[in-house]
């Protein structure tokens, strides 16, 4: 059977090797949407960097954003958020930013994105890859108070991001703390996953987890995989993805593995 609903990670597996959106995918992207099957981005970005690979592949849908901390339906409405209070936010930022000196601290919550160091080179890279604009800030209770915290983000050498996963978990297992990269970590609610966001979203459209198929490529998409009847890792996928997964996929990211895998799948 066709699958009905799909769903899949993005950096790595849906954008180029360079975090963009491959052009030639669309007329297979939109050939996937006109036949009533969504196409879900799953994803670590803010909102703001999901709208835009949308609209460069031609088509609109749902979308999981932040590992699954926040999900949007097709017409952009809140179907799930899981917030860290502001009270514990505070402490945890405390914490990363005094423990964890060579760490570049990113706070996000719904739209906003706030560092410190905004003109970080680590930062101005992550700019590029989500077409975002993070804004200069400490003041993490004045701007999340209203609203809490979907998501911290670690930036750092790969060395000190598998540190920083490790002393992070240790001190808080009451979070999700996960690597997206080497060089980035997500801290967030226990409750917020990409296997949550799937999920709330099967559940929308009244499907099974076996009408899903699932595309990932590093160890944050794990329990994405886990999650759907049918999961396919990518030629560049790390080996836990690949032994996690139903199939391995012949092409990378930048050979337009997911494109090519919707083709088969749907006939095109």
């Amino acid at each position: 059977m066709k699958p009905k609903i799909v769903f899949s990670d993005v950096d790595g597996t849906f954008a180029d090797k360079d975090h963009q959106p491959i052009v030639a995918d669309a007329p297979i992207v939109q050939a996937v949407v006109a036949m009533d099957v969504p196409v879900c981005l799953v994803s670590a970005r803010p909102p703001q960097g999901l709208h835009p690979f949308q609209r460069s592949l031609g088509f609109e849908g749902p979308i999981v954003c932040y590992s699954g901390a926040y999900v949007l339906d097709e017409m952009g409405c809140t179907l799930a958020s899981e917030i860290i209070p502001i009270d514990k936010a505070l402490e945890i930022y405390t914490y990363l930013t005094e423990s964890l000196p060579s760490i570049c601290v990113n706070t996000y919550g719904f739209d906003e994105w706030v560092v410190a160091n905004p003109d970080d080179p680590r930062v101005k890279y992550e700019e590029k890859v989500v077409h975002a604009r993070a804004r200069a800030s400490t003041d993490i209770e004045g701007i999340f108070t209203a609203t809490g915290v979907h998501k911290f983000l670690l930036m750092g050498s790969p060395n000190d991001i598998r540190a920083a996963e490790q002393s992070v978990g240790e001190h808080y297992p009451e979070l999700n703390v996960v690597r997206s990269s080497a060089t980035l970590c997500e801290v967030m609610s226990k409750r917020a996953s990409k296997s949550a966001g799937v999920a709330h979203l099967c559940e929308h459209f009244g499907l099974l987890a076996d009408d899903a198929v699932a595309f990932g490529d590093g160890y944050n998409d794990l329990d994405m995989i886990g999650a759907v009847g049918r999961s396919f890792a990518m030629a560049n996928a790390v080996p836990a993805v690949k032994q996690a997964a139903t199939e391995v996929i012949e092409w990378t990211n930048d050979e337009s593995g997911v494109a090519r895998t919707l083709a088969t799948l749907f006939e095109l």
